[in-house]
């Protein structure tokens, strides 16, 4: 950040007659963490910039000065050329469309993975699911299961997820539990069946396990709060459908794509 970023950040917020808590609470993050961005202890990523740009109605270059703008810019200039590298490939038109023999082979392998972890219950699932798939799309510009997500207070949920379970209960795939937890009531789901991972490449399967790796121990609220900070929930309204192509401006804390050496 240039040496004015701090000081501009601040009289910004007071110009506008903004608290710490109502920035904080537009960033999605607690005021602790906002004043240490004020205070210069923590840098924001790309997209809490963008979104202090919107909340001042001014352009991120005000913000963080030339130098740091032409990062930004070519940092989304480069998931752009990426994007369009790839069009003659994988257009936005021809996108997989939902496969449910692949979502119910993955949702299998995860619940033999980690389902009977006592944190994971049906919203874990969810936050799970929606990382396997955007990682993977990020890599690959391809989902695994073509799933759609959207985005509501909870974190990305995946679209018709109860239509599908539905559908797996009655194949005699799994069956549906709730369990107390804390004082709360969750949802568990327990495989009946193995995963015939004749459906997955070895690829996909590494790619899940990563996740899982990665993931699958945090709790329900710990991964809800990580996934809104995910560039892809961060930039989309409540109730509306999460675009897969927002995983290209991801900043380098959740970004997976090694961007330089696909170019």
């Amino acid at each position: 950040m240039t040496p004015s970023f701090h000081s501009t950040l601040r009289q910004m917020r007071k110009e506008n007659g903004l608290s710490q808590e109502e920035v904080a609470k537009h960033l999605d993050m607690s005021r602790l963490t906002y004043i240490q961005i004020e205070k210069g202890e923590r840098e924001p990523n790309l997209s809490e910039l963008n979104l202090l740009a919107k909340l001042f109605h001014i352009p991120v270059s005000y913000l963080v000065g030339e130098q740091k703008d032409a990062q930004i810019k070519e940092r989304i200039q480069l998931a752009e050329e990426i994007q369009v590298a790839a069009q003659p490939k994988k257009s936005k038109s021809s996108m997989k469309p939902f496969n449910y023999e692949k979502f119910k082979e993955v949702f299998l392998y995860v619940l033999e993975k980690v389902g009977a972890k006592p944190n994971v219950g049906e919203t874990v699932l969810y936050k799970l699911l929606y990382f396997i798939d955007f990682d993977y799309f990020e890599k690959h510009w391809e989902s695994i299961t073509g799933m759609r997500y959207m985005k509501n207070h909870h974190g990305p949920t995946p679209v018709e997820f109860k239509k599908y379970i539905d559908q797996m209960e009655h194949e005699g795939l799994l069956t549906a539990v709730k369990n107390p937890y804390f004082k709360y009531t969750q949802k568990k789901y327990l495989p009946r069946e193995k995963a015939n991972l004749l459906h997955l490449s070895a690829e996909e399967l590494q790619h899940i396990d990563g996740v899982l790796s990665k993931l699958s121990d945090k709790g329900a609220r710990e991964l809800s709060e990580y996934s809104h900070k995910d560039v892809p929930w961060m930039v989309h309204e409540s109730g509306e459908e999460i675009s897969y192509q927002t995983v290209f401006y991801r900043g380098d804390d959740y970004s997976v794509a090694q961007y330089k050496d696909e170019l």
